[in-house]
């Protein structure tokens, strides 16, 4: 539930917007890109959101259906235009994002009628970022949501945190607290740790994301690896190496592994390690959505231990 919109990639990197000459074109949004890495996973995925009546719209709902994601739950919302979001490409970190969502952008229009609550409390995964709590009515609709879910596993914020998509951190931070008790897993780097609990340290920050109600804390370090907890078990999982091309979707990458691994049973060290794999294929591509990988692929880096560079490019 919450951002779509259009990717689009410059095809020239190391160079600034103002410079690039090509670009390629995209299905984004975090919440859509971890879908579309379930999908690639063998899930059955929705996304609950919205698109303007406008051609990028129309491209958001036939990429979503081509890439195995059910669009029967994206609403078109006349007035907004679909997002678009560029990027710079500077290998190896850095990656600066622009986005145009002003003032609004129709997947935050959503509204609490616009929920299909049965659907929601039958998934076996919802999976819902910060942006979506940013404004209203996008906020109530995530309240009904929740409801809906009424606590079931597995239940997972992203901390996502994107400033310019805020009025302040101390909004965000209000309402991660606010929404916290409600989900079931959290997921989030040290900074939007910091920000939604107070704590950066990563045993702290998993600590203070389990006493405020979750049941499975992941603080992902970057080069330093990813810490994940429950109440009765702690898992850290080195970084995997790997060539950077664009860091943009390797979140995305993860969270849909995450999700295959808590689908399919996995110990937590299996799904961590499974969830960094998948994350660290997917940066050493340019795009994102439709770079993301399958069980195979992650695999062969998890238990073979291929180079997350060298494995093959899914069609």
């Amino acid at each position: 539930m919450g951002r779509s919109g259009v990717d689009l990639y410059p095809l020239q990197t190391g160079v600034g917007l103002e410079d690039v000459e090509t670009f390629g074109k995209f299905l984004g949004g975090s919440p859509t890109n971890v879908a579309v890495a379930a999908a690639r996973l063998g899930h059955a995925t929705a996304v609950l959101t919205g698109v303007g009546d406008d051609p990028f719209g129309r491209y958001v709902r036939r990429e979503m259906s081509r890439l195995g994601v059910d669009d029967a739950h994206v609403r078109v919302v006349p007035g907004y235009a679909t997002p678009v979001t560029f990027c710079e490409i500077f290998p190896p970190d850095d990656f600066p994002l622009y986005f145009y969502r002003r003032p609004s952008a129709p997947d935050l229009q959503l509204s609490a009628d616009d929920v299909p609550t049965d659907l929601v409390a039958a998934a076996p995964v919802m999976w819902f970022t910060l942006t979506g709590l940013s404004q209203e009515p996008s906020r109530g609709a995530h309240g009904a949501a929740l409801g809906a879910r009424a606590g079931r596993a597995h239940t997972v914020l992203d901390l996502d945190y994107r400033p310019t998509l805020w009025s302040s951190a101390d909004d965000a931070r209000t309402e991660a607290r606010r929404f916290l008790p409600g989900v079931t897993v959290a997921v989030g780097n040290r900074q939007e740790c910091e920000l939604a609990v107070g704590e950066s340290d990563p045993d702290r920050a998993a600590d203070a994301l389990l006493s405020a109600g979750v049941r499975l804390a992941v603080v992902k370090q970057g080069p330093a690896g990813t810490l994940a907890k429950t109440h009765d078990e702690r898992v850290e999982v080195p970084a995997i190496a790997t060539t950077v091309v664009n860091g943009l979707g390797a979140g995305d990458a993860f969270g849909g592994a995450l999700c295959h691994g808590l689908l399919s049973g996995w110990s937590l060290r299996r799904t961590i390690t499974a969830a960094s794999a998948a994350g660290a294929i997917v940066a050493s591509r340019l795009e994102c959505s439709t770079a993301m990988p399958t069980e195979a692929e992650i695999l062969a880096v998890v238990d073979d231990g291929a180079a997350p560079h060298r494995v093959d490019r899914p069609r």
